[in-house]
């Protein structure tokens, strides 16, 4: 090469270019790993609590650190998440594992993984007689979900082996949840069985618990607070996105984690549902913290096998389709049995 070669290839027109070319690389490169973020499709009802998380993880930008872009539609019902499900809209939503057992004896291939365990309770209003379940004898009981919601029936069950049949020794109120609540403020009731967060709502009036369903199914032989909702979605899906749903549980972690340490995002939740009070908000910190699913796999599916034969026995195939026991396939394990 000539003296005047090396000068040419030396001179700093030439190393700029060749430092462009390398930023335009690294440009590409970056851009190459954002268009490989993971797609996942998920169908959460408006009102619930993981739309709070769902919250907490884009606030945080815990979606984009997991590799994740999140596509989320927003549910009025839960009914509507099975329909997304089944239908193929949705690649996860939240709902139980008895109705995934019951799918999957009618040939559906679904799979549940633990998310809560956070039940509703039996609230009595302030000052009220009623002590025990015995005590909801001739009274008026609201019941949120209909006559086979899951905590309706255990809380049947367990009252059966008292020697109380609720459903004929009460007079029940069937309806939707948010206008039980507002009948049970009003004095329509004498006592009323709800989700857990509108039992935590009427807490913050002065409302007491006469009993947890978590306390039902210990005394139905649970050994441990069991996560009755979780995460669904198709066994296939599951077997060909094993990494995405890895990412997507540990990134949902992180989130419940920062909802047990973090003041502000609460504040901004309690605005969210319109409550202010900072007392008031902590029963709803303290009811959702109590409920985080952290137990091994191995130990909700014994449980669940354990509650779904009460359930089955109250429920029968209207609940649980045509299978006795709970599905062998019902819960996801990953690779490590988890």
């Amino acid at each position: 090469m000539s003296d005047v070669s090396l000068v040419k290839a030396a001179t700093p027109q030439n190393s700029g270019r060749k430092i462009a070319a390398f930023c335009l690389v690294l440009l590409l490169a970056c851009a190459g790993r954002a268009e490989a973020a993971d797609t996942l499709r998920i169908a959460a009802q408006k009102t619930g609590t993981f739309s709070w998380e769902l919250g907490v993880i884009q606030d945080h930008g815990l979606d984009k650190k997991a590799g994740i872009n999140l596509d989320v539609t927003e549910l009025a019902t839960t009914e509507a998440g099975k329909v997304a499900i089944m239908g193929g809209s949705a690649d996860v939503i939240l709902s139980d594992w008895l109705w995934v057992s019951r799918e999957r004896s009618l040939g559906g291939k679904l799979k549940f993984y633990p998310y809560s365990s956070t039940l509703g309770a039996v609230m009595v209003p302030p000052g009220s007689p009623i002590k025990t379940l015995a005590d909801l004898k001739g009274k008026k009981l609201g019941v949120a979900g209909g006559p086979l919601d899951k905590s309706w029936l255990l809380l049947q069950a367990y009252a059966k082996n008292s020697g109380l049949d609720l459903d004929s020794d009460a007079t029940i109120l069937y309806g939707a949840p948010p206008l039980l609540a507002q009948q049970s403020l009003e004095g329509k009731d004498d006592a009323t069985l709800n989700f857990w967060n509108f039992c935590a709502a009427l807490e913050t009036k002065g409302f007491t618990r006469l009993i947890g369903i978590e306390d039902v199914e210990r005394a139905l032989g649970a050994t441990g607070r069991v996560a009755m909702v979780g995460y669904v979605f198709d066994e296939a899906y599951a077997a060909s996105h094993a990494d995405l749903l890895r990412r997507f549980f540990a990134m949902t972690a992180e989130a419940q984690d920062i909802l047990a340490h973090s003041p502000q995002d609460w504040k901004k939740i309690g605005e969210k549902i319109g409550v202010t009070d900072p007392a008031a908000l902590e029963i709803y910190r303290k009811r959702y913290l109590a409920g985080t699913a952290r137990r091994p796999i191995a130990a909700e599916e014994a449980d669940a096998r354990t509650l779904y034969l009460v359930l089955a026995k109250i429920g029968g195939a209207k609940l649980v389709g045509p299978a006795s026991e709970l599905d062998s396939g019902t819960f996801y394990k990953d690779a490590a049995g988890q």
